[in-house]
């Protein structure tokens, strides 16, 4: 009997948290899916579009828990599409931003095998705007830094200084655990009074967000308990928001006085 299994992997990227921010793309791939490999930040309600029967494997990364290592995760997509078929390989936000994702393409086009990209909302944008956050405003910020706070070798990206001496919105991913660092190197730019929000998981319902300054911000996550997953805002455009303005404006009326 011929081996009728035709292989392919689509690379779906799942948004940022919230369920219905899946594209409809996203849907309909998933819903063809023989298999779906999904990450942590990926949520688990997006799998109902996959069929029930469905082999649904958890491959996600947490600080200090890796489930798979990435060349495991990359042998895991490949296999599986061999084995059955059609494998959706589901990742949080867009799985071109830090998601690895080309990595896991290539490897997957190493055998020969058929793959598809299906663009996902990325949490940049679309957690700040979920607060009213617009990270580019005119006559405020012409420009906005995506940045890595944490690289593959665990040490803070380089471009984050580079970022520290420009005007332009700076949006750090994975950067919680690297925030003394971060504050260093805008203080030393003397931007100590630069907005800064903590969005953490943002579009989900327990959503928090805090906001403050370059200066107080470590002491703002440390009385709110903030940690990861979470998002770093820096810039003036923070203070642009009409639900925070207020704030602002009563921190910077204590500062004077």
């Amino acid at each position: 009997m011929l081996n009728t299994i035709q292989p392919k992997v689509t690379l779906v990227g799942a948004g940022p948290g919230d369920p219905d921010l899946l594209t409809l793309k996203g849907a309909k791939a998933l819903a063809e899916a023989k298999v779906v490999l999904y990450d942590a930040l990926a949520n688990e309600e997006i799998l109902n579009h996959a069929p029930k029967d469905a082999i649904k494997i958890f491959v996600g990364k947490q600080i200090g828990n890796h489930a798979y290592t990435q060349d495991q995760i990359n042998q895991l997509i490949v296999d599986n599409a061999l084995t059955y078929g059609n494998v959706v390989r589901l990742k949080g936000g867009d799985p071109f931003v830090f998601g690895r994702g080309s990595e896991e393409i290539e490897y997957a086009e190493s055998f020969g095998i058929s793959t598809i990209v299906v663009p996902g909302i990325s949490s940049v944008i679309a957690v700040p705007a979920n607060q009213g956050i617009s990270i580019t405003k005119r006559g405020v910020s012409e420009s906005f830094w995506v940045i890595t706070g944490t690289t593959s070798d665990r040490s803070l990206s380089d471009d984050i200084a580079l970022s520290a001496k420009s005007s332009a919105t700076v949006v750090i991913l994975m950067g919680m655990s690297k925030l003394s660092q971060i504050v260093d190197l805008f203080q030393k730019e003397s931007k100590g009074e630069t907005p800064v929000a903590i969005i953490q998981n943002g579009t989900m319902p327990n959503e928090k967000i805090r906001v403050g300054t370059i200066d107080t911000i470590e002491e703002v996550v440390a009385e709110n308990k903030l940690s990861s997953p979470a998002i770093i805002v820096i810039g003036e455009v923070v203070k642009e928001n009409n639900k925070l303005k207020g704030f602002y404006e009563e921190f910077l009326s204590k500062e004077i006085v």
